[in-house]
């Protein structure tokens, strides 16, 4: 039996939640899914990660009406990140309704969801300051929505996104069902329940446990460049029998899987772009110890259930705390122990300190083992197989092949070297890789960010005083080898943050946001590490790209010099319908 069949939804919904691996509904699912199918509109607090978004988008699907032309319905999200993210969550749960899902979000072409509006979908998911434009140039219709969810609505508070969310409330009809969702429900966002909403049933669901005791909690401080060459020797000298790693992204997952396996270690992946076979299959050769490392992401790692994981590795740092829980809860379940080991770079230390705070629990950093450590244990695995085939083994035909080679007057000393050179051949394939060392200058922890943010402090030397004031200065350090130094003309006092910043430049410059290193962000301006291949692609959009509505130049940045601020950047007005460049939200 789908466990999802209690909802009563349509035949090909329980379909897509059985092949996505959902094995049975979260809180927040039972509570709401009912409410929003029985047409109450719904007031939810929650956390990410708690499965909420199948607990608005699958009641979103079940009343999509193919007769009706237009967008029936819309969701609203604070960031780029949670627009593609849900977007592609709901094209999954309706992946056999051929529903047509939009996402759309300030960094992307207007033209391209122009036409793709034009064409006709049923979903529109968004960010609320492009989705204003859209609204404004008469290219967003909502006339035809009957269905809204408001997704992590405090966090659109704190990000300013307010006035521009009840300006959208005002283009629907007030005949519709809504769907409200956020962690924490201060005042103005009950205020805006109360004018928006029809006597909401509320849905409340209790943080994330956070006993996580049972698992050893470990991060490691290498640059970005370093961290594959950081996880494969820690994959060599840790007392691994089962390991879950976690990635960011799909692309990521199969690129790190494949680097492993490349390197002689059982990796698989695991992520939404497999087929619901190959997904079982991966899972079965896991839980069957034929692989032993499973890379995944968060989304496919919540609905699948994993036991006896001895090691969970955040290669790529969540960005919630509620995922981190998530996370390292997959290991020390049911009384065992388990290890937790985090990837951290320099910039993302102040994230580090604040799930430290949120678990009310130290992570401890550990000191990678070094190339001789490596070897140490290539050593020891190969001496303990070694002496298991010579105490069980039936070593007749061999022993006869050692007196052929004696009988050949070979010296047997020299035959047995030869042999465990031939034997551990594969490893001269793999050396143990050089890996950049963090200077350790002290850590004042996260600074809370006045606008809303946590973890966005730059990791200042200790002589660094960049809070105060804004007298000229340079970036902290030299570019990481591989990258370039770029500067872009906007900085901390124009509310500037890395993802604005990640997602600006990857979408105008059509460059993977991995390509993109340290972000140092100035009151007034931000140096920002592109690899060196992709940076004359950068720097031709100069002047194409806006972050949270200002107009950027980029140019190429002097690595440790003094320069002063750059320009202020030019202010844009994104309630005027004249400019035609891209608003990135």
């Amino acid at each position: 039996m789908n466990p999802f069949e209690i909802f009563g939804l349509h035949p090909e919904l329980e379909q897509a939640v059985a092949e996505l691996g959902y094995e049975e509904p979260t809180p927040i699912q039972l509570g709401a899914i009912p409410a929003l199918l029985e047409g109450f509109d719904v007031l939810g607090q929650a956390q990410t990660g708690t499965g909420k978004t199948a607990a608005f988008g699958l009641p979103l699907l079940q009343k999509l009406d193919n007769s009706v032309r237009g967008v029936q319905a819309l969701v609203l999200t604070p960031t780029r990140e949670l627009a593609i993210q849900v977007s592609e969550a709901i094209s999954g749960y309706g992946q056999h309704m051929k529903v047509r899902v939009l996402p759309i979000y300030g960094g992307q072409s207007y033209m391209r969801q122009i036409n793709a509006l034009n064409r006709g979908v049923q979903v529109v998911v968004g960010t609320p300051g492009r989705m204003l434009d859209l609204i404004k140039q008469k290219a967003l219709d909502l006339s035809t929505v009957r269905y809204l969810v408001l997704d992590e609505a405090d966090e659109m508070l704190k990000m300013g996104f307010i006035d521009d969310v009840e300006a959208i409330l005002s283009e629907i009809p007030a005949e519709r069902q809504t769907a409200l969702f956020s962690a924490t429900l201060p005042a103005p966002i009950r205020r805006l329940a109360e004018r928006y909403m029809r006597d909401p049933q509320q849905v409340s669901i209790e943080r994330a446990s956070m006993t996580v005791e049972g698992t050893e909690q470990r991060y490691y401080l290498v640059q970005e460049s370093s961290k594959v060459a950081a996880l494969a020797r820690l994959l060599e000298t840790e007392d691994l029998t089962s390991a879950l790693i976690f990635a960011r992204t799909k692309a990521g997952v199969a690129e790190l899987a494949e680097t492993l396996l490349m390197r002689g270690f059982m990796a698989e992946a695991i992520h939404g772009d497999l087929t619901q076979e190959a997904r079982e299959a991966a899972l079965r050769r896991f839980r069957n110890g034929q692989m032993t490392i499973l890379v995944a992401t968060d989304v496919v790692a919540r609905g699948i259930d994993i036991q006896d994981v001895s090691h969970v590795v955040n290669f790529d740092m969540p960005y919630d705390p509620e995922d981190y829980v998530h996370r390292i809860g997959r290991t020390g379940r049911a009384g065992r122990t388990g290890i937790a080991i985090t990837l951290v770079t320099p910039r993302e230390r102040g994230r580090l300190r604040f799930f430290e705070n949120f678990t009310r629990q130290q992570i401890t950093r550990g000191t990678l083992p070094s190339a001789a450590d490596v070897q140490g244990r290539r050593d020891e695995r190969f001496m303990t197989a070694l002496e298991g085939i010579m105490s069980d083994a039936n070593l007749r035909e061999e022993l006869t092949l050692v007196a052929q080679l004696e009988a050949l007057g070979c010296d047997i000393n020299e035959v047995a070297a030869a042999a465990i050179r031939l034997a551990r051949a594969s490893e001269l394939q793999r050396p143990a890789e050089d890996v950049r060392e963090v200077s350790d200058y002290p850590d004042r922890g996260p600074r809370r960010d006045t606008r809303g943010g946590y973890g966005q402090r730059n990791d200042q030397r200790p002589n660094d005083r960049s809070g105060g004031g804004d007298r000229p200065r340079g970036p902290r350090r030299e570019a990481e080898v591989g990258m370039t130094r770029l500067v872009l003309n906007i900085g901390r006092d124009e509310g500037a943050r890395p993802a604005d910043i990640v997602g600006s430049i990857a979408s105008e410059a059509n460059i993977p946001g991995k390509a993109i290193g340290a972000i140092d962000i100035l009151p007034h301006q931000t140096f920002v590490d592109v690899r060196a291949e992709h940076a004359p692609q950068v720097l031709k959009q100069s002047g194409r790209v806006y972050v949270r509505g200002h107009q950027v130049t980029i140019s190429e940045g002097q690595g440790g010099g003094s320069n002063p601020r750059g320009p202020r950047t030019e202010k844009f007005d994104k309630r005027s319908a004249k400019k035609t460049g891209d608003f990135a939200v």
